[in-house]
């Protein structure tokens, strides 16, 4: 399988590849195509994609890690150039979620209606993992979380009139079956990326060569980066491609812990995983 990062914080210099605020992945296997992510604009992810030789008519699927507008913001171009796309996603992907950023809270909730997306796409909505194409999978939902989340104080839910801390219950990853071995790609990792490794572990019953993505240590401290290395030690530790809001500190911290093994990977940034 073939990974691509289209979308990051940060792009390759003189890649043509657009940076932004978000993430989007794609997966070529066996003369499929999966778009896990979607960025946060539509020009950006339209560009990007452009740059790897993919139109929005090419795709067999799109899968949405959870529903902030930083990984969903391109999937309105995406659906609009190519409305035959099958969306996968969790199904709390549709609860309003808002940022408080000074005193304000923004909506930065999925940008279609709940009601758009059932009368117009193809949606697959499943709280247990799916197999998209085949090999590639989605988590389904992380449900026990014994470890600390990646979580903000800014984040909240608005449901039944009521606002609330987002509980994150939509995020979901992509496991990858390379073979006897996994690889997952997160989005964000807001359940936390050892509740995720740990849930990955439990319900696909195969070692995890690589993990890939947002691992949402930017705000960890010290004594969450050490568990980290201690439990990524017990699982290997796997290979890690890592960007969007892990955190240069965590990188820094890895990298010290596991040296070549761990890569920054940015826009423009592709592995072949066998």
């Amino acid at each position: 399988m073939k990974v691509t990062c289209v979308v990051d914080d940060t792009s390759l210099p003189n890649s043509g590849f657009i940076a932004e605020h978000g993430l989007s992945f794609l997966i070529e296997t066996s003369g499929r195509r999966v778009l896990f992510d979607t960025g946060a604009s539509g020009k950006v992810i339209l560009n990007n994609l452009a740059k790897v030789g993919v139109e929005p008519e090419g795709l067999s699927a799109i899968v949405l890690s959870h529903s902030h507008r930083d990984h969903t913001g391109g999937l309105a171009m995406l659906l609009e150039r190519s409305p035959e796309i099958p969306v996968y996603a969790h199904p709390d992907i549709f609860t309003q979620r808002l940022s408080l950023k000074g005193d304000r809270l923004r909506d930065v909730s999925l940008p279609l209606s709940q009601a758009v997306m059932i009368l117009r796409v193809q949606l697959y909505l499943d709280s247990e993992p799916v197999e998209v194409v085949p090999g590639v999978w989605t988590s389904g939902e992380i449900s026990e979380r014994p470890e600390p989340e990646g979580r903000s104080e800014r984040h909240f839910v608005r449901s039944r009139g009521r606002i609330t801390p987002d509980p994150y219950k939509d995020d979901m990853a992509l496991v990858l079956e390379l073979g006897d071995e996994l690889a997952v790609i997160c989005g964000c990792c807001h359940a936390g990326l050892l509740n995720t490794i740990y849930h990955v572990d439990r319900v696909f019953e195969k070692p995890i060569k690589a993990i890939l993505g947002g691992l949402h240590l930017q705000e960890a401290d010290e004594a969450h980066l050490n568990r980290v290395v201690e439990v990524l030690r017990d699982y290997g530790p796997p290979k890690l491609y890592v960007n969007h809001c892990t955190g240069n500190k965590a990188i820094a911290f890895l990298r010290e812990a596991f040296g070549e093994a761990v890569t920054p990977f940015p826009a423009g940034s592709s592995i072949v995983l066998e």
